[in-house]
């Protein structure tokens, strides 16, 4: 599960942010980018002390600020399925068979020492491929 993923897929919900200088906010996440910027809204900001509060409509957080996340359960799970359900549908349509090689008897690419002289024998997998010419 990639965090971009999951950050993606929590916005609207809560979660609670702590920062490198540990500061914390919980609110909900509004945006994410491909930094981990965080723009949440409904936000309380607490002291590192742990006794001072203020509270925000609106606040950014800068990704390289950010030392945890915290994000419910729910969401977890959600992307769980979600790549579940890629994968599974990913696997369809394939067909019978299966295997990588292109069509051509070798295993892709050049083969092996072909093209490096002295041996032949990226030439002989490929005839022991069935695929003769």
């Amino acid at each position: 599960m990639l965090p971009l993923t999951l950050l993606h897929t929590a916005a609207g919900h809560p979660m609670l942010v702590e920062l490198k200088s540990g500061e914390t906010f919980n609110g909900h996440l509004v945006n994410c980018d491909n930094w981990m910027n965080l723009t949440l809204r409904e936000v309380i900001q607490t002291s590192p002390d742990g006794d001072k509060f203020w509270k925000l409509s609106e606040c950014y957080i800068r990704g390289n600020t950010i030392k945890y996340l915290n994000v419910p359960e729910e969401i977890v799970d959600m992307v769980k399925e979600d790549e579940s359900r890629q994968r599974h549908q990913s696997g369809r349509g394939r067909g019978r068979g299966g295997g990588n090689y292109n069509n051509r008897g070798n295993r892709g690419g050049r083969g092996q020492n072909r093209g490096r002289g002295g041996s032949n024998i990226g030439t002989v997998i490929g005839a022991r491929g069935g695929n003769q010419q």
